[in-house]
């Protein structure tokens, strides 16, 4: 099973769309993953069009129209593995302990929020994974996704995926 991992899309105020490298994953992807701050439903129409499957949420910068259509916090069992999605889990220091804690019958935990990608694992086992943003890398060198692949309850083939700058 493989995986797109996006968050932070910011359309249209960061961008005005998303990116064509980001865009050519999305057939390949058996599941998509958008942790929050879409800004516009327009993107969450075109992915949800364009996806075999997605799993999203809403971020603080969502407003009602957003929230009306996505939870805060998504699970899914895929591939034997139990995953969640969120946009915030607060600072950096402390949040293996604090994820493990709040989620603790999760494999995978997809979140967002910072535009700092981030790839780390908990005691507890806990995997948690960010894709930066694909539109704004703010402190980043790179605007980011990820990509990632599931196979027999294992995770495997985690890649962030730089993008190239934007012209124009």
């Amino acid at each position: 099973m493989r995986l797109l991992l996006i968050s932070d899309t910011h359309l249209p105020k960061r961008a005005k769309h998303l990116p064509g490298p980001l865009l050519a994953e999305l057939p390949r992807a058996d599941v998509v993953f958008h942790a929050g701050d879409w800004v516009d439903t327009a993107t969450l129409d075109l992915l949800e069009r364009l996806s075999s499957r997605l799993i999203g949420v809403y971020g603080n910068n969502d407003g009602p129209e957003l929230r009306a259509r996505l939870p805060e916090t998504a699970y899914a069992e895929l591939g034997g593995l139990r995953w969640g999605v969120i946009h915030e889990t607060g600072p950096a220091q402390g949040r293996e302990t604090r994820c493990a804690a709040r989620f603790p019958d999760l494999d995978v935990l997809v979140f967002g929020h910072s535009h700092i990608p981030w790839d780390t694992t908990a005691p507890s086992g806990l995997r948690l994974l960010n894709p930066g943003s694909p539109t704004d890398r703010r402190r980043q060198p790179y605007c980011t996704y990820m990509t990632a692949t599931v196979d027999d309850g294992r995770l495997g083939d985690v890649r962030l995926h730089e993008l190239p700058a934007r012209t124009g």
